[in-house]
């Protein structure tokens, strides 16, 4: 019986601060290890790269005692309205996109897509070391939950 994962994670957040206060935080993928609970470390393929469409990168992952290495490429990148990138090893698309909220808000969105579906490899790596798709899944969403409220955090500070 082949394995079912949720196609769209989806979190957002409001932040009372303008969009360019919360691109000007969000723009870097190296800042991810502050925000998300699961990045610890983020290493740009060329240290002197400045980040945009193309940039390649690395990350150190950890869930409790597994950790892992996972390998991203800025797939979108609109200066003050979105970045997103591609997970190599599982195929999906990570994303926070930024809109208006009135004159002095922001609603940022965080998005994990899977348009090319999630690689059988990371399928069973997730169902044999990380509880199985739905806890994952839920470990993700409360993962975003928190990334986000510490973007919101860090932008109204």
């Amino acid at each position: 019986m082949p394995t079912t994962f949720k196609a769209l994670l989806e979190r957002r957040i409001t932040v009372e601060t303008t969009p360019s206060a919360v691109w000007n935080i969000i723009r870097d993928v190296r800042c991810m290890p502050q925000w998300s609970p699961q990045v610890v470390s983020v290493k740009l393929r060329d240290p002197d790269d400045d980040i945009g469409l193309g940039t390649t990168f690395t990350n150190l992952n950890r869930h409790g005692e597994l950790e892992w290495i996972t390998h991203g490429e800025v797939v979108r990148y609109v200066p003050e309205k979105e970045i997103a990138f591609r997970i190599a090893e599982n195929y999906t698309i990570w994303s926070f996109t930024i809109g208006a909220d009135g004159a002095a808000a922001t609603v940022l969105t965080q998005r994990r897509e899977t348009p090319d579906g999630i690689s059988q490899f990371s399928l069973e790596l997730t169902e044999s070391h990380l509880g199985g798709q739905q806890a994952f899944t839920e470990l993700l969403e409360a993962g975003m939950e928190q990334t986000l409220a510490a973007i919101k955090a860090c932008a109204e500070s």
